[in-house]
């Protein structure tokens, strides 16, 4: 049997393929992506859950005419592979390699860059709509899964999509998870669909019994149409979907080709909007990803014989922050976790089982999550609302309105913060100093270490009554003991954690650890350079700074996360408006474009926040020290022979 995978460099490519082509074709899939992901990691069972469904909607539409969006985009490997990309998959998240989700930029099939949840509707009824301005003749469909509904933009772009007139085909992946099990009345609702295809049946025997109605004048035609009408309400329950404008079809198998080939042919002739639910299962074809869907929606390098996933030596901040949380809430009965469906990548797994009735996981819906700790702030609890860094832009305005305006005792803990490394762009966590940052009542920290993560939890808990905002990395830790004994810091104090008489090096956050590195090198070139932790972004130490300030003309500002608007901006802020007006400042931190994807190490490189960009910048800056040195021995010669 001949490999068909190698003769697929087009979407074109497969519609001449009989059914049992395309079931061989699934099947090289799979083993194409589990081979590649075994190798570069990535998100493996829900791209093996939608093996077929890809293929059928390349069969039936055509590509990129018409526009097919893809949610999230972590569903998207089958779609690479036929859409040109097969013989550069195994770069797969790589360094200059393909991406881990849909890029414009990278290929015409890519009509939209996708990255974080929910956004797929709103995005193809801007297609949609546009496309009957101008008068045009394509179709567009949007793939969407059930975890990804529960987010509120999805439901915003069903409300109006529903009451419209535009064509447009809406995908409902089912597949029972997002990242963790779905959870809430949404997924409730699902699955009581799930377990009820007699329903659907009964409904498509009605239509089609009444299609076959003639169509008669005068007032036997209204008659007809009020028992036709009345018939319905009485046999079947409208869907939640055709509530709110949509033509149904569902719950169809989403791994049956030729009946999703059957039901893409039949939609794309209908007028107005529509959603097919198929029911898929992630991990399909890979027994390890089957049994085990959360554990292998995103993985690094595995076994692919055993499935075994090794484990890193060592520990994350991840995992710091759920022990802690487990070690505060046996002594704090108020402390209540939140988290947006990342139980396990947050670190609240243990948590969860520990206090099941203390732990909300409110499915993905960060601006929910964060206004729902600010109500159980209200009546007395303490609530840890941890959510990614780059998720959190999506309650910004939760955070000033519902949080921070009213002073609540919310503690936002943004876990991925800085370059996050193979999911890229989407999910660099490098902006929430910046945008937090102007905001008022806020207390903004960032730990150098892992005692610092505990003793900021501890803090926020037992140290202040308002607002608190924790930012650590993705990753491991640098500690070998770490489970000090938690104790309350100052707020808005920082630590000089070294001496130095050249030039002073103010870091913020883990980054800092690079910093130490760097400087000890310098030290060793002669070049004496002082280090000070701010630890606190906001309030920021002010008494710290002035010393600095006073003593040190040349001073080095280092953060994983934007320079516009950062720390720096910060420190430069603080010296305008006190006068510290002849000291230099030189920032380090990401420029103002948008990080690919790559390694940790190899993006921290490329932003020159790694140890040799940091000793590049100290080495630069003696350089300047010393021309400017010169330059006074100059003056001073030469007003000596005056």
């Amino acid at each position: 049997m001949s490999d068909l995978l190698e003769h697929i460099s087009a979407p074109g490519d497969i519609k001449n393929l009989n059914l049992e082509q395309l079931g061989q074709l699934a099947d090289e899939i799979r083993k194409c992506i589990i081979g590649t992901v075994s190798v570069t990691g990535g998100h493996l069972a829900s791209n093996l859950g939608v093996v077929e469904l890809t293929l059928a909607l390349h069969y039936v539409f055509d590509s990129p005419r018409d526009k097919i969006i893809w949610d999230v985009g972590h569903q998207s490997y089958p779609h690479k592979l036929i859409t040109g990309r097969r013989e550069n998959f195994g770069t797969l998240r790589q360094l200059g390699g393909v991406s881990g989700f849909p890029k414009t930029g990278e290929s015409e099939h890519d009509v939209f860059d996708t990255g974080h949840s929910s956004t797929s509707l709103s995005a193809a009824l801007g297609f949609a709509r546009a496309r009957d301005i101008k008068k045009e003749k394509y179709s567009v469909v949007a793939v969407i899964g059930d975890g990804a509904l529960t987010g509120g933009m999805a439901f915003e772009a069903l409300n109006d999509a529903g009451r419209s007139l535009n064509n447009l085909i809406v995908v409902l992946n089912d597949n029972h998870f997002s990242i963790s099990k779905n959870v809430g009345g949404l997924s409730r609702y699902l699955s009581q669909m799930r377990a009820e295809p007699s329903y659907f049946r009964v409904k498509e025997t009605l239509e089609r019994f009444f299609q076959g109605v003639p169509v008669i004048g005068g007032g036997l035609a209204g008659a007809l149409d009020r028992i036709k009408g009345t018939v319905k309400y009485i046999l079947m329950q409208r869907t939640l979907f055709e509530e709110l404008g949509f033509n149904y079809y569902g719950p169809i198998d989403g791994h049956d080709i030729k009946g999703l080939i059957d039901i893409f042919s039949k939609v794309r002739l209908l007028k107005g909007p529509v959603l097919i639910h198929i029911r898929t299962q992630k991990g399909r074809g890979y027994k390890p990803a089957e049994e085990n869907p959360g554990r292998f929606h995103c993985v690094s390098s595995f076994d692919i014989r055993t499935g075994g996933i090794p484990r890193e030596s060592g520990h994350s901040y991840s995992d710091v922050f759920g022990s802690e949380m487990v070690r505060l809430a046996e002594e704090e009965q108020s402390l209540v976790a939140i988290t947006a469906a990342m139980k396990d990548g947050t670190g609240l797994s243990e948590f969860s089982k520990r206090y099941p009735a203390r732990f909300f996981d409110v499915g993905i819906a960060e601006a929910h999550a964060v206004t729902f700790s600010a109500g159980l702030a209200k009546e007395g609890f303490t609530p840890f609302c941890n959510i990614y860094s780059s998720f959190m832009q999506r309650a910004y305005d939760q955070v000033i309105h519902d949080v921070a305006l009213q002073k609540l005792k919310v503690i936002m803990c943004l876990d991925r913060a800085g370059l996050v490394g193979e999911d890229g762009p989407t999910h660099h966590g490098v902006f929430d100093l910046a945008y937090l940052r102007p905001i008022p009542n806020l207390v903004i920290s960032a730990p150098f270490n892992e005692h610092d993560l505990r003793n900021l939890m501890y803090t926020a808990v037992y140290g202040n009554d308002g607002p608190f905002v924790i930012r650590y990395p993705r990753g491991q830790g640098v500690m070998v003991d770490w489970r000090n004994p938690p104790q309350l810091i100052p707020i808005g104090k920082g630590k000089r954690l070294k001496k130095g008489k050249d030039m002073a090096l103010l870091s913020i956050g883990a980054i800092g650890n690079s910093a130490v590195k760097a400087i000890a090198r310098a030290e060793e070139m002669g070049i004496s350079v002082a280090h000070y932790d701010m630890l606190f972004l906001k309030p920021i130490d002010q008494e710290m700074l002035s010393k600095v300030a006073r003593k040190f003309k040349y001073i080095i500002t280092l953060e994983n996360g934007v320079i516009k608007g950062g720390m720096g901006s910060a420190v430069i802020e603080f010296l305008a408006d006190n006068g510290f007006i002849h000291n230099r400042i030189f920032r380090i931190g990401i420029a103002d474009e948008f990080i690919t994807h790559g390694a940790i190490t190899e993006l921290q490189k490329i932003a020159g926040i790694d140890e040799e960009g940091i000793l590049r910048k100290i080495i630069e800056v003696n350089e300047l020290i010393k021309q400017e040195q010169a330059i006074v021995v100059i003056q001073e010669q030469s007003n000596l022979r005056n």
